[in-house]
């Protein structure tokens, strides 16, 4: 049995391996393909987006390994099965179940220790992400002067380059515009044929050393009151340099404690607490809204015309309210109570609208709240599911496999994200829209276990004709019978 079970666990491990990190490098590709407009072309170092793809990995991880697990177990048994290796292991009197001993120790670590990284390490995956993310898409443009563009990149400046060289250094026919102290108007102009750019030592400033041009420079009189033309200097020059202060171009990073009350920031005991607390509030504020509304359910008022004070009388369905008042008083009343019930009409609706913001919140930390065991036992479906249809279908490799794992997971995966989206608009029950994939798939699973244990050849398409002939041979002379 140890030498069964350590064929088991090495045919196991190669192919979970080498499908986390396939499933892995496609996801990071779709975020590099999603956000490759906010990444590139902004100056970053090497390692910021090193540090982003390491921790946009961990937060695909929910999703890459519940995959891994049903295709590499389906790779696994459809690879014993195809060289009749399970064929020796039951013939050697062990069944499938027992056989199956070893990998479900495995799969169950694998999924306490999913349970653990969604709890500890994914909540700081999560904030390190998000944030990092947030402030790599709101960086400006590190192509500063790009070709046939006035460029505002920096302050007060606006610059105009015709042509520059492949190398970005050389630049050709540059306009300058630079802005007066209080930003109206234009007051300097630079035109030069030709310059170069290059930036100082720790990225500080850009330096643009400009060649054989122009400055032409506007300036109000000295003495506004009796001269009110302006002067206009021209000054030609060979050679000529001007910084501009790169500061507003490196990255900087929002404070990460703006980003832990998201849901996606907290764990198990976090959630836990918020949940309680909101709820709490929410059920508090229902009952300040109850006893809020409900004197206005049980009494009406009646306006009298000696006292200015309103008298309130209870109401009793079986009389008549307005008995024994004039029509002006009966007027009165009515007036008085639609503006009662105009005002309490306003107050309830911002109440109700608190109260709908506060439920959508708690309805999304409570899909995060479940996400974290629902992670664990999807592991173990899948799982249930891989490895009895390995053994029916009897094929290895990246073929088949492939192609039924990847069914299964989209099922669960559009199920799954149906259900959190129905839950977070109140749409269905919580705890069933949060385990309607692991309740539609359970079934299934323990169903195609019962087959491989039995031997039954669910995949056989000869089984499938022939039932088919037999019924298409039962009703044709019937329909025969009819024709005469």
């Amino acid at each position: 049995m140890k030498k069964i079970h350590l064929l088991l666990l090495k045919s196991f491990i190669r192919p979970f391996l080498v499908t986390l990190f396939i499933v892995m490098f496609v996801l990071l590709m779709l975020f590099l393909f999603k956000y490759i407009d906010d990444l590139i072309g902004k100056g970053f170092a090497w390692y910021t987006i090193l540090e982003l793809m390491m921790y946009n990995s961990a937060t695909n991880v929910q999703m890459a390994l519940p995959l891994s697990i049903l295709l590499s177990t389906i790779m696994t048994y459809g690879s014993l099965g195809e060289n009749y290796e399970l064929v020796a292991i039951k013939a050697a009197g062990i069944s499938l179940k027992r056989a199956m001993y070893p990998m479900i120790t495995v799969v169950t670590i694998l999924s306490i220790a999913a349970f653990l990284f969604s709890d500890y390490m994914l909540p700081v995956a999560n904030l390190k992400y998000f944030s990092l993310l947030y402030d790599a898409r709101k960086q400006k443009s590190a192509d500063l002067l790009p070709e046939g563009v006035f460029s505002n990149s920096f302050p007060g400046y606006t610059i105009r380059v015709k042509r520059k060289d492949p190398d970005g250094q050389r630049l050709y026919d540059i306009m300058i515009y630079q802005k007066s102290p209080n930003g109206e108007n234009n007051n300097i102009v630079i035109l030069a044929r030709e310059g170069t750019m290059f930036r100082t030592m720790g990225d500080k400033y850009l330096v643009l050393r400009l060649k054989d041009g122009v400055r032409y420079e506007e300036s109000a009189p000295e003495n506004a009151t009796y001269n009110t033309r302006q002067r206009l200097m021209r000054q030609r020059f060979k050679e000529t340099e001007t910084k501009f202060d790169l500061s507003t171009f490196k990255i900087t990073r929002t404070n990460e404690s703006e980003f832990k009350q998201a849901s996606q920031m907290m764990n198990v005991k976090q959630l836990t607490h918020y949940l309680d607390s909101s709820q709490h509030s929410v059920d508090s504020n229902v009952m300040v809204n109850y006893k809020l509304v409900t004197p206005y359910i049980k009494y009406y008022s009646i306006p009298t015309q000696s006292k200015v004070i309103k008298k309130y009388k209870e109401f009793d369905p079986k009389k008549d309210v307005f008995q024994g008042l004039t029509l002006s008083e009966q007027q009165m009343s009515l007036s008085s109570a639609a503006s009662e019930i105009r005002s309490i009409k306003d107050v309830i609706k911002n109440r109700s609208d608190r109260y709908k913001g506060d439920s959508e919140n708690i309805r999304r930390y409570f899909v995060e709240y479940q996400k974290k065991y629902n992670l664990s036992v999807a592991c173990l479906v899948l799982f249930l599911i891989g490895a009895p249809l390995g053994s029916i279908i009897r094929k290895g490799g990246l073929g088949l496999p492939v192609v039924v794992s990847v069914v299964f997971f989209l099922i669960y995966y559009i199920i799954t994200t149906i259900g959190e989206k129905s839950v977070k608009g109140g749409d269905i029950n919580k705890y069933l829209g949060m385990w309607i994939s692991i309740i539609t798939l359970l079934p299934i699973g323990l169903f195609l276990s019962y087959k491989a244990a039995t031997d039954s050849a669910l995949f056989d398409m000869d089984i499938y004709k022939r039932f088919v002939n037999r019924v298409i041979a039962k009703f044709k002379p019937k329909a025969t019978h009819r024709s005469h």
